[in-house]
């Protein structure tokens, strides 16, 4: 069965590489506006084809996804927060207030990268932090929080569209829902800081919201717009994310970890997030700015 191969691109013509890519059967779509160029045409199974984009994307800078012809617009948008939907790990960030910056973000590495357990790598960082006063989290999210390019504009297209977007992250709820209000999503989930009123125990609430608790976020989001994964968008870029972007119809790679990566068939490097939306069909002309 033919899929669909979408190319996308900031700085070259994408309908050269969508022409010239094994399994390519032609015509090639092109949707061009404002610096975008968008090409999209059918590929049947070519085992080199993975490899293939892999290494002109990489020259090239262009960013690519592989999907099946039909139910492309998904009607759930989940995505995870930290290097994904804002261009910071705000458990980082926060580290750096407590002055032990470079021996959290040493270990949100190796976790990302799927080399450690990520409840207890959560665990091991915010004990580093035991002491800190709350302040610091209101100064972290005004002076270190970002949204990445892109985000507003994924969101309130596919919100017009009727999608539900939820964000689900393995940082924290006093993050969470500060970028989810930034960015438009209308519900979140995360973990939970504790503290005494005055300054963080060094703790984190039970359960802990990992790897599993965000494939549940992925099924329980979808059953209740009465939809199946398969109709949802999953993006991500750490080790934490691959149950939930293998269980969606569309998991796409924002930036990923290598661990991530080599298991999506959609990967954003180059562009930014509304990149996502080409990949589901969308035209430039439908992409709202908030």
């Amino acid at each position: 069965m033919s899929e669909v191969l979408t190319i996308v691109s900031l700085s070259a013509d994408a309908s050269d590489p969508a022409r010239r890519a094994p399994g390519a059967t032609g015509p090639v779509l092109i949707r061009s506006k404002q610096g975008w160029s968008i090409a999209e045409t059918s590929v049947k199974p070519a085992p080199e084809l993975v490899s293939w984009l892999e290494q002109e994307a990489a020259s090239a800078g262009f960013d690519w996804a592989i999907t099946p012809p039909t139910g492309r617009k998904k009607r759930l948008l989940i995505s995870d927060m930290d290097s994904t939907i804002i261009g910071q790990e705000c458990l980082d960030e926060l580290a750096d207030f407590a002055g032990v910056k470079a021996a959290v973000s040493a270990i949100t590495e190796r976790a990302m990268r799927g080399e450690l357990d990520f409840a207890g790598a959560l665990t091991e960082r915010v004990a580093m932090l035991r002491g800190l006063g709350l302040e610091a989290l209101d100064r972290c999210h005004a002076e270190r929080v970002t949204l990445n390019p892109g985000a507003r504009e994924l969101v309130a297209t596919m919100k017009a569209h009727g999608a539900r977007c939820v964000l689900v992250s393995g940082g924290f709820r006093f993050f969470t829902s500060r970028v989810a209000a930034m960015a438009g999503f209308v519900a979140d989930r995360a973990n939970t800081l504790v503290d005494d009123g005055f300054r963080l125990t060094g703790e984190v609430a039970q359960p802990i919201l990992g790897r599993e608790a965000k494939l549940a976020a992925l099924v329980e989001e979808a059953a209740s717009i009465g939809t199946a994964p398969s109709d949802a968008l999953a993006m991500g870029d750490g080790a934490n994310d691959l149950d939930m972007i293998a269980a969606s119809g569309l998991g796409v790679a924002y930036k990923a970890k290598p661990v991530v990566a080599a298991r999506t068939r959609a990967r954003i490097d180059h562009t930014d997030l509304r990149a996502a939306l080409f990949f589901q069909g969308y035209a430039p002309d439908d992409i709202l700015s908030s």
